[in-house]
C-alpha cells in the first residue's frame, strides 16, 4: 500500500488531475458577507437546503435520548420557519442573515460543535449556497454550472481509464459530468456528498430521475456520521441504478478532530483510499 501511494504522489503510478473551478464562483465585489451576496431566488433553495439538514440532525438526536439537544434543532426551526415567512417582507439581506442565525444555531449541538470548531454559521451557508449557484438552470445563471463542468471534462481523456475521486458540490458536479463522459470509469468514489440531501438537491439533477452514471463500473459513496452536508444512507435508496444495474454502495465512515466534512478526512480511512489504490494497480 505505501508503495502504491508513494507511486500515485510521484505520478509514475497513475496520472493525477485535480479539478479547481473555485474561481468560476468568485462574484465580483464580494466582501466575504454570505447574506449580502445572496440572490433572492437563492434563498428558498438554502431554506430548502437547510431544512433537509435539521432533518437530518433530528435522526441523529432524537428527542427521546437528547432531550437538550432536540430542543436546539426546534430552535433552528423556529429560526427557519421565521426566515422564510419574513423573506418578502424584510429583504434578502435579513431572510440571509436569519438562515445565518439557523446554522450558528445548528453548531450549539455537541457533535456539530466538535467537529466544525473552526467554522461559523457565515462559512457554513457559503459552502451549501455554491451548491445552490451551480444547480442554478435558469438563463444565464446555467452558464456557470456548464463552465465547471466544461473545466473538469477538458482535462480528461476517454481514449484511457478513469477512477474519479470526487467531495462535496465535487459529487454533484461529477454526477453531471460523468453522464455526459464517454470514456470509462472502473471506480467511482464520493464523500461528504449531498446528492441525496433532500429533494432540493436530486429534483435538480441532470438527468434526471437521478441514476448512477451508465460508464461507471463500481460507485462506493462514504459518510461521517458528524458531516453536516451529507444525505447519509439516503443516497443509496434514492438514487436509481445504471442500465447494467451498477448503484452507490453506501459506507458509515467516523472521523475524530475538526470539520469531518474535509476530503482528506475521509481520505485519511483505509477503507476510501483502498479502493483507489486497487483500481491503479497495473
Amino acid at each position: 500500500m505505501a508503495d502504491a501511494i508513494s507511486g500515485l504522489t510521484k505520478g509514475w503510478l497513475a496520472d493525477v488531475t485535480f479539478a479547481n473551478y473555485s474561481d468560476l464562483f468568485n462574484r465580483r465585489g464580494a466582501q466575504g458577507d454570505t447574506a449580502g451576496e445572496l440572490d433572492e431566488d437563492e434563498v428558498p433553495f438554502l431554506a430548502g437546503l437547510l431544512d433537509a439538514m435539521l432533518e437530518e440532525l433530528a435522526e441523529q438526536f432524537p428527542a427521546a435520548s437528547s432531550p437538550e439537544d432536540a430542543r436546539v434543532i426546534a430552535d433552528a426551526r423556529f429560526q427557519l420557519d421565521a426566515a422564510v415567512q419574513g423573506r418578502q417582507s424584510q429583504g434578502v439581506g435579513e431572510a440571509g442573515r436569519r438562515l445565518v442565525g439557523v446554522t450558528t444555531t445548528m453548531l450549539r449541538l455537541p457533535g456539530v460543535r466538535q467537529a466544525a470548531q473552526w467554522m461559523n454559521g457565515w462559512s457554513i451557508l457559503s459552502q451549501i449556497a455554491q451548491v445552490g449557484r451551480y444547480l442554478d438552470r435558469r438563463a444565464k445563471k446555467a452558464e456557470l454550472g456548464e463552465s465547471v463542468r466544461a473545466r473538469v471534462l477538458g482535462g480528461l481523456d476517454p481514449a484511457r481509464p478513469l477512477v474519479v475521486v470526487s467531495h462535496s458540490l465535487g459529487t454533484v458536479v461529477a454526477y453531471e459530468a460523468l453522464h455526459e463522459y464517454e470514456g470509462a470509469v472502473p471506480v467511482w468514489i464520493t464523500v461528504g456528498s449531498p446528492l441525496a440531501l433532500g429533494a432540493v438537491v436530486l429534483d435538480r439533477l441532470v438527468p434526471r430521475p437521478a441514476s448512477c452514471p451508465p460508464n461507471v463500473a463500481s460507485w462506493l459513496n462514504f459518510w461521517d456520521r458528524d458531516d453536516l452536508v451529507v444525505g447519509r444512507p439516503h443516497l443509496a435508496d434514492w438514487i436509481g441504478p445504471s442500465k447494467t444495474g451498477v448503484k452507490a454502495v453506501t459506507e458509515r465512515v467516523d472521523s475524530r478532530g475538526l470539520w469531518t466534512h474535509t476530503a482528506t478526512k475521509y481520505l485519511e480511512h483505509g477503507v476510501v483510499a483502498h479502493p483507489v489504490i486497487e483500481a491503479l494497480r497495473p
